[in-house]
């Protein structure tokens, strides 16, 4: 239940609007409530949550229709672009985000963003990136780092062996359809900010008509990584960025207007 602050404290947060007031399920530590409640607070500050349609697929990622009060659609795992596709044409007045893992976006549905991404869907695609399968046990994924240790990597991801960490959201930055992307992170409050900021930016462009937008978000899974919480976040601040480096990739609509503008107007 919400708690109310006492008439001798200065009330400075106040839960979103369309973040639901519930329980958390999610594990210690865990990325997903934040990148929540900024997901939240930006379809309440854009007045957004009437006509948002989010989609997400199995996964961890995929309980974020308990968490935000909004419309959503469950697709298959990985499939969740292809599912936001048919959400966008059948409904070209909807608000239209993807949220998705890691093994999801970058594994088992790569071919779907990267079409989504070749078309220019008018999508934007929220990609939470932990380097780890989270719900299933703890396997490698595509953006495991190397000697990172996993269930199904117990002497840590070799490239001989495995492959190297892909880097999908430079890939996909180089692809005409795709009017902006970058990566954030939840490491720290600095980077909470930043990364709010990108997420408003891919919404902007959704809403000015731009095509397929991105924002990768470096994710913690503690319990996956065998760290504690705090161990969790020093290691994205530390290690993680320096395979995933922040910043923005692209942005093709650089001279389009934003949400900020129009109010400021």
């Amino acid at each position: 239940m919400t708690t109310l602050a006492p008439d001798t404290r200065r009330l400075i947060y106040e839960r979103p609007e369309l973040l639901t007031d519930r329980s958390s399920h999610y594990c210690p530590g865990c990325g997903h409530g934040i990148i929540h409640r900024l997901v939240a607070e930006l379809l309440t500050e854009m007045h957004l949550g009437p006509t948002t349609i989010g989609v997400a697929s199995v996964g961890c990622s995929v309980f974020a229709y308990d968490y935000l009060d909004i419309d959503f659609v469950e697709s298959p795992h990985g499939r969740a672009p292809a599912v936001a596709t048919g959400v966008r044409r059948v409904r070209p007045d909807a608000f239209v985000f993807t949220y998705q893992g890691d093994g999801d976006l970058a594994a088992i549905g790569t071919a779907e963003i990267v079409h989504a991404a070749a078309r220019g869907e008018r999508i934007s695609v929220i990609f939470v990136n932990n380097g780890i399968y989270g719900m299933t046990g703890g396997q490698m994924a595509p953006t495991t780092l190397l000697g990172q240790r996993t269930t199904s990597s117990p002497a840590g991801r070799e490239a001989n062996l495995a492959g190297y960490p892909i880097p999908i959201t430079e890939m996909l930055a180089l692809l005409p359809g795709v009017s902006y992307a970058a990566r954030g992170s939840i490491a720290d409050p600095s980077a909470i900010g930043r990364t709010k900021k990108m997420l408003r930016r891919a919404f902007d462009i959704q809403l000015a008509g731009g095509g397929m937008s991105i924002v990768e978000i470096l994710s913690t899974c503690p319990v996956g990584w065998g760290m504690t919480a705090p161990e969790a976040m020093e290691h994205v601040s530390k290690e993680v960025v320096l395979t995933y480096p922040l910043g923005v990739m692209v942005d093709r609509m650089k001279d389009s207007p934003t949400s900020k503008d129009k109010d400021e107007a």
